[in-house]
């Protein structure tokens, strides 16, 4: 008899990993407890998949023989319990799908930088005429993919969450971009367990993997040193921290992987910033593991166009500077983003708040934010922290009185940057919805 395939979360993820299930010969169900898109019910159907919405029917679940859990769906979920309870495997796409193929892939995880990091290093793989798909937290399934058959090689940005549900999943090359506190709300408040998490990244890696990882970040590398791992260490600093791997030396980025030195003057990268270094040095890494020759690097990392919500030039209107940073969804991503600011800025800023310490951006702020815009339902917090450090703060309810706010506060010279540190399902469906209505805002000025 077939075995029983039970998706649960009717998205990307889900709707890919019921293809590729029925492809592979699994009896397959669907349950979403929310409304599933139509788009995914028009492939649901045409793929001949039975499903559900608005619910989840035990009977129909609580028969699998394994269980594919959307990445958002908590552990602490009523279903997922009772299926643990049952001793059923509950794992996620990327386990699931990594099964069915014989490509090797790269992970790609961190706090920030690793949707810049997934996008720059698919761009250089696919510069060199490799086929390659780009999945995981990303783009089209990466189940679906699979499914397809079109790619030796992925790229793979992978959240914490992809990360809890996997058992054997093993990539070639992992790397760990940095590790701050985020999404704590999934992991008790406990920073330990979400470090674990992103660890878990390299738990299966074998002497012939590698892990990428940066050398400046403190978590990482405390981690490391306590924990033995059998991949082999490619680090990556800016700070001088390492000789090995890829460094900064008088301005430019070196690197002797494979004993095969490669430099590139920062200056020639296309994404400006400190971060981006890192970015740039992460995605050089793998591009070297992989045997891509140097020119082919260097050409990659000049022409990359960057991704939309981060840090993405909008326009310039009467000379100030709009700037759309809606990917910053915790206040280690918003550093960067007021870290790279060399004008006074009005700072856009708030939403769901995941547990922050805006402590961490106070010096930032005074140097450079010369007023603040809220948007969000529950500002507070956020006027407790910068009430007294900024002279002007002011709470605004959608995203058009924000940007209008911003434009009266902003004087020629200054930059108006969107960096909200925060989730935006208090006012917007997505970051990628607050984002595009940040544009749409600023168009319309």
């Amino acid at each position: 008899m077939a075995k029983r395939l039970v998706v649960l979360g009717g998205g990307e993820s889900g709707v890919g990993t019921a293809i590729l299930g029925k492809k592979k010969g699994y009896d397959v169900f669907v349950s979403d407890f929310g409304k599933i898109k139509e788009n995914y019910k028009e492939v649901l159907s045409l793929n001949k998949l039975e499903w559900e919405e608005g619910k989840h029917t035990e009977a129909l679940v609580l028969n699998a023989d394994v269980v594919m859990k959307s990445p958002g769906i908590p552990d602490k979920a009523p279903i997922v319990k009772q299926l643990r309870e049952k001793g059923i495997p509950v794992i996620s796409e990327i386990e699931f799908a990594s099964q069915y193929m014989a490509a090797d892939t790269i992970g790609i995880t961190g706090s920030n930088g690793k949707t810049t990091t997934t996008m720059l290093t698919h761009h250089l793989l696919e510069q060199a005429r490799l086929k390659v798909g780009l999945a995981g937290n990303i783009g089209k399934s990466f189940a679906w993919q699979v499914a397809e058959g079109k790619f030796e090689n992925y790229v793979l940005e992978l959240s914490s969450f992809q990360l809890d549900g996997i058992v054997e999943y093993r990539p070639h090359i992992a790397v760990i971009t940095n590790i701050s506190p985020d999404h704590l709300d999934r992991y008790n408040y406990d920073y330990e367990l979400y470090i674990a998490a992103k660890f878990r990244i390299v738990m299966n890696q074998t002497e012939n993997d590698y892990l990428v990882y940066d050398a400046d970040d403190e978590t990482i590398t405390k981690w490391l040193e306590k924990n033995s791992i059998r991949p082999q260490k490619i680090p990556f600093s800016i700070s001088g921290n390492v000789t090995e791997g890829i460094y900064v030396e008088e301005e430019n980025i070196k690197s002797n992987i494979n004993n095969d030195g490669f430099i590139m003057p920062i200056r020639e990268l296309s994404l400006e910033g400190k971060h981006n270094v890192k970015n740039a040095m992460a995605a050089t890494a793998v591009a070297q593991l992989m045997r891509i020759r140097k020119q082919t690097i260097r050409e990659s990392l000049s022409d990359f166009d960057g991704v939309e919500h981060r840090l993405e030039k909008v326009l310039k209107i009467q000379n100030v500077q709009y700037i759309n940073d809606s990917k910053a969804t915790n206040t280690n991503a918003t550093f960067f983003a007021l870290d790279s600011m060399t004008v006074p800025t009005v700072w856009i800023v708030g939403g769901v708040d995941k547990g922050n310490d805006y402590d961490e951006l106070m010096q930032l702020v005074r140097e450079k934010v010369k007023a603040i815009v809220c948007l969000g339902v529950d500002n507070q917090k956020i006027i407790n922290a910068f009430g007294n450090v900024v002279d002007v703060v002011v709470e605004t309810g959608s995203m058009v009185e924000a940007v209008r706010t911003a434009q009266q506060l902003a004087e020629k010279g200054d930059a108006v940057l969107l960096s909200p540190a925060c989730a935006s399902f208090d006012l917007f469906e997505s970051y990628e919805d607050r984002g595009k209505q940040f544009k749409n805002a600023v168009q319309n000025l």
